[in-house]
């Protein structure tokens, strides 16, 4: 029978409380924590990632849809022609492993990167292809590694340094929403509606964080196995749904090949500050997705035409020294992609210098 240990930050001491924020501050004070890393790691976790030239690049589905069988060709040579330096891949279906991502298929995907001279700045798993990494069930869980595997695989085929999922929602939780991230408001709500999310009867949070950190710990050592990192995207409702939770994760998983892809739309639409959450995790970033969003915080406009202080953004990653991708993630919509992203490429060369 598994077992489990609860994870319980309402017991904590005011000492204890203060060495957790030193951990989350990106600090060394993980240290001789049950599972955690010894000293001389935790020291090495808090280093600042080494000095390089920052890049800018462009998601593949800003040009394609989620659909599965999706092939990304065209959208390589769209983002190619623009001048990005590097385009973010994803896989929307598990079968499109087998179809899209192998063979003569995968072949030309290679080939037209290598024609526009594009990096492969991290590989995706877009949520359908591992739906059950927080699962309740281990067979469940094992079954999604195993998929996990595969696009480890693949990315690794791409000399993509990175791969990458959305952090998942417990199984048991908002089950009746399909996509839970996208259900964050009610748009003309009756006198009576409220907004609601099901948690089933026999959810348990404790195992369902704990269950993750396992899961977790083993995708990072099958990635690092390839060569590669992992990077995790936070999201409404998830798991890890800001730079905190993230934080308390790398705590409890203990392994320098896990990073954090910050999305600034979604951190400010939920209330935290880009640039305090890129100080939070310090050397931890490892990638970024570059969105616009409106006064309100709720609408992601085309990039240049909001209020996000994508200026601060950079400045804060200058100041940890973070070497990584700046990318666009426009969500679509009544105006010209591709003049967007020539917009967004201008802009953020010039922040960047």
């Amino acid at each position: 029978m598994e077992t489990h240990q609860p994870f319980d930050r309402g017991g904590l001491s005011r000492r204890a409380f203060i060495q957790s924020a030193s951990v989350i501050a990106g600090t060394a004070a993980v240290a001789g924590t049950a599972g955690g890393p010894g000293a001389a790691e935790a020291a090495a976790l808090a280093e600042p990632t080494a000095k390089g030239r920052m890049k800018v690049g462009c998601l593949s589905w800003c040009f394609h849809s989620f659909a599965g069988g999706v092939d990304p060709t065209e959208a390589i040579d769209t983002v190619g022609g623009l001048g990005f330096d590097g385009i973010e891949l994803i896989v929307n279906a598990r079968e499109d492993m087998k179809t899209v991502w192998a063979g003569e298929s995968l072949d030309r995907i290679r080939s037209r990167l290598d024609r526009h001279k594009l990096q492969v700045s991290q590989f995706v798993l877009f949520q359908p292809v591992v739906p059950g990494l927080a699962s309740p069930e281990k067979r469940v869980r094992e079954e999604n590694i195993g998929a996990f595997e595969a696009g480890c695989r693949i990315a690794a085929k791409l000399n993509a340094p990175i791969i990458n999922i959305v952090a998942p929602w417990p199984t048991g939780y908002g089950a009746e929403h399909g996509y839970l991230p996208r259900f964050y408001e009610m748009s003309d709500p009756g006198r009576d509606d409220k907004f609601h999310i099901g948690i089933a009867d026999d959810f348990e949070w404790s195992k369902a964080w704990n269950d993750f950190v396992e899961t977790t710990r083993e995708c990072v050592r099958l990635a690092g196995s390839l060569g590669l990192k992992m990077t995790i995207e936070h999201h409404t409702h998830c798991l890890i749904h800001d730079a905190t939770s993230f934080m308390w994760l790398c705590e409890a998983v203990g392994d320098r090949n896990l990073g954090y892809n910050l999305d600034a739309g979604w951190t400010l639409s939920q209330r935290e500050y880009p640039p305090l959450a890129i100080h939070k995790v310090g050397s931890r970033l490892m990638n970024l997705h570059m969105r616009d969003i409106d006064g309100q915080m709720r609408r992601f406009p085309p990039f240049g035409t909001g209020v996000m202080d994508h200026k601060a953004i950079v400045e804060a990653c200058r100041r940890i020294h973070f070497s990584g991708f700046f990318s666009i993630e426009q969500d679509k919509g009544g105006f010209d992609m591709l003049e967007t992203c020539k917009r967004y490429l201008r802009i953020m060369r010039e922040d960047i210098g």
